[in-house]
């Protein structure tokens, strides 16, 4: 059994995801805190429940997802695990930050290369990636069937999309990806969005005006 924590953090509001198992093992999705105090609030909940994270993956590389990859390598020993085009926009967030009048340090361990039907293992359980590319140029989800858990990034979000004004983004590709690749889930697929609340693939399909 797969359990999710959400926290929402840093100026842009962007879900962070703690992703964990019976066994207190876990995975960190695009970890956005960008205060000491966001940095504090994830780590109490990870020293309360008495987790151990052994991944970290980012869905894409915008500013606002990877603000605490450094952190993450620098408390929990670990490697990032992205998308190859994704890697660009790694490289230049900091820049994006100063820009922002969010300025930060990057991440600068090793990092490994997810693509279209690779797996993400946390122990047993396995989600499988699936190229969203059109918010930005590599954007991956992570897809768990049995508990029909979709993990978004900013390329699905509730009666939404992400958007694709931002370098590297293609609107008509990522409409493309969402209909041929989430919207043929499961409709009860819960979907975990990088901004905003939860949805589902049904609700999707009734009610999104993009799609």
């Amino acid at each position: 059994m797969l359990h999710i924590k959400v926290f929402t953090f840093n100026p842009i509001q962007e879900n962070t995801y703690l992703i964990y198992n019976d066994a207190l093992n876990a995975i960190i999705v695009d970890p956005g805190f960008y205060f000491s105090s966001e940095q504090r609030i994830f780590q109490e909940f990870v020293e309360e429940k008495q987790l151990k994270p052994i991944l970290l993956v980012n869905t894409h590389c915008h500013l606002d997802h990877v603000f605490g990859n450094k952190w993450v390598n620098e408390h929990y020993h670990l490697d990032l695990w992205t998308h190859k085009d994704e890697l660009p926009l790694l490289e230049l967030a900091p820049e994006s930050g100063k820009r922002w009048g969010l300025p930060f340090d990057n991440f600068k361990g090793k990092v490994h290369l997810l693509k279209e039907g690779d797996k993400v293992w946390l122990d047993e359980a396995a989600f499988e990636v699936l190229e969203i590319p059109g918010h930005s140029p590599g954007s991956i989800c992570l897809y768990y069937a049995p508990q029909k858990i979709l993990i978004a990034g900013d390329a699905l979000f509730r009666e939404s999309i992400g958007r694709t004004d931002l370098p590297g983004g293609n609107h008509n590709s990522l409409i493309k990806n969402i209909k041929e690749k989430l919207l043929t889930l499961p409709d009860d697929t819960v979907v975990y969005s990088g901004h905003g609340p939860a949805t589902t693939i049904g609700h999707e399909i009734k009610y999104n005006p993009f799609l």
